[in-house]
């Protein structure tokens, strides 16, 4: 029995890092992932007027895209983390966009209260029913993503590396299956913002 429990042990060490439970958290790693994500027109908040994300994330350096259901008690643990992040990197060209799943839009400004998001925030669904319907449920099938409603669920773009035409934005992109693990992702925005692209000099004679 007990050299059953040594072999189980040794082969959960090499289980891969995923999402994982943490005082009712779901916590997951920033992984580069093939997502295949595209461009969208979805309905402000606000206004309910469309918008684009491709023109979004226009002169931005980082941006983190986090789709959300309002009733989801994760999204409720994260969504202050982002809040955070926003307002400490805003300013170096960091901007977040929240997409809303699977609750209605009063539900949504009834989350964020009479004050409104930090950020922008667009409506994909209002509906559970639409669960297994949306393009944030087929991104979290590409990435591997097992739990029932990915809330939330978060994916980094660097705008500058995008595609300027076309449906599909990017191939591969920086993805989070679960909760933001704080330090990890301030650490990685940090660095992305940094980021400095080594200058050509000009031949002196």
């Amino acid at each position: 029995m007990l050299k059953f429990i040594l072999i189980f042990l040794v082969a959960l060490a090499f289980v891969p890092a995923s999402t994982y439970a943490q005082d009712g958290h779901e916590y997951s790693p920033i992984v580069e992932k093939t997502v295949y994500y595209k461009n969208w027109t979805l309905n402000d908040l606000k206004d309910n007027k469309p918008v684009d994300l491709r023109s979004l994330v226009a002169g931005k350096k980082l941006v983190m895209v986090v789709y959300f259901a309002p009733w989801c008690g994760n999204w409720k643990h994260e969504a202050p983390v982002a809040a955070r992040l926003y307002e400490k990197y805003k300013a170096q060209g960091f901007e977040v966009i929240g997409v809303s799943e699977y609750g209605t839009r009063d539900t949504v400004s009834a989350f964020f209260g009479p004050n409104g998001p930090p950020y922008r925030v667009v409506s994909e669904s209002e509906s559970r029913d639409d669960r297994e319907k949306t393009p944030h449920f087929g991104y979290r099938q590409l990435t591997g993503d097992t739990r029932r409603w990915g809330s939330p669920w978060n994916i980094f773009l660097v705008p500058s590396a995008l595609a300027k035409t076309g449906d599909v934005l990017t191939e591969k992109a920086w993805i989070v299956n679960g909760e933001l693990i704080e330090a990890e992702a301030d650490k990685f925005i940090a660095d992305h913002l940094n980021a400095k692209t080594a200058a050509i000099e000009p031949c002196k004679e």
